[in-house]
């Protein structure tokens, strides 16, 4: 038989429901145990997405009989770790966490990838409200209290988020707009360095998710003044939400997610779906990430897809309102 008729043979095979589903499973089989398995981190240690991709490891390890590696890659709102993974073999390898810039970043940015192409969803992990809090040095008691200093003097009153179009800068600047007052962003990379510098002192305010500011609230080493979501999380029950602060109707919710490459086949996306979600649902983790004030929601791919896609429409347009860009 020619070279020719041999690949004749097999782009045949391929194309046939059956052979797919079939080099699928083999693909599957070569990757289900003894291989390294990545988790890229889009972000530095620290702030929220980091520990919950280390919670998860040896969970996950067990489950996929694999070893896990955990690599940060920071850099320019989570893109440059997601194009790490856009652009790596669907071969099941690599797997990225991410926080809720991922549905922002095609707006701030030109990125080198699809965002809704070149990643297949994985699992929806779970959401949670923004925090905004300040130094107890800082006069503010409460968010009424810095909407009349930021009237009384605009442009003096200074935010801290965890870059240019993250959730929390979105949601100050809708506040802001609501409220009709001006205040300084000052975007840093990720919620460790946030939470170092407003621990200092060195910002007025700082927003962030839930997961991030409530320790620090509730050790007394911040003040919360305002949280986002419609009502109270457990974890902070005396924070009012922006709702009681006089904005009727403000939500706004920091999520965290999983995704690999694309057109990586669905029964290794499965997979690994089921096994975070597996390794998530064990009680002593759950309890850690709902600690964390996460609440979680285990969808799996449709549900991940779906959300990413109301999200962009929900934030893109906020983007463009307000000509905001990305991180230099």
């Amino acid at each position: 038989m020619t070279n020719l008729s041999r690949r004749s043979m097999l782009l045949g095979a391929m194309a046939s429901p059956l052979a797919q589903s079939a080099l699928s499973q083999s693909v599957l089989a070569q990757t289900a145990a003894g291989n390294i398995t990545r988790i890229i981190v889009p972000f530095p240690p620290g702030g929220t997405v980091d520990p919950l991709a280390r919670m998860v490891q040896p969970g996950l390890q067990q489950r996929l009989n694999t070893t896990i590696i955990i690599e940060n890659k920071p850099g320019a709102s989570g893109s440059l770790g997601a194009a790490q993974v856009a652009k790596s073999p669907p071969d099941g390898s690599n797997w990225l966490f991410v926080f809720d810039t991922h549905a922002v970043n095609p707006f701030l940015q030109s990125l080198p990838f699809d965002t809704e192409k070149d990643l297949e969803p994985t699992l929806l992990i779970g959401t949670a409200p923004n925090v905004l809090a300040t130094h107890p040095g800082r006069p503010f008691k409460t968010f009424a209290d810095v909407i009349a200093a930021a009237k009384a003097k605009p442009d003096s009153i200074t935010y801290g988020s965890i870059g240019n179009g993250s959730l929390g800068h979105l949601t100050m600047v809708l506040l802001g707009q609501r409220a009709g007052v001006k205040m300084v962003h000052v975007p840093y990379r990720g919620g460790g360095p946030l939470m170092n510098d407003a621990l200092a002192g060195h910002v007025d305010l700082a927003i962030g998710s839930a997961a991030l500011v409530t320790q620090q609230v509730t050790g007394g080493k911040l003040r919360g003044l305002a949280q986002t979501s419609a009502a109270r999380v457990p974890g902070l029950p005396g924070v009012p939400t922006v709702i009681e602060s006089g904005f009727p109707g403000f939500e706004s919710y920091a999520w965290w997610g999983s995704f690999t490459a694309g057109k990586t086949p669905r029964p290794l996306v499965e997979r690994f779906s089921k096994a975070l979600a597996d390794t998530l649902s064990d009680p002593e983790i759950k309890s850690r990430v709902e600690a964390m004030q996460i609440t979680l929601s285990l969808g799996g791919p449709d549900v991940q897809r779906k959300f990413l896609a109301d999200q962009m429409k929900l934030w893109g347009p906020v983007v463009k309102e307000h000509s905001i860009k990305a991180d230099s």
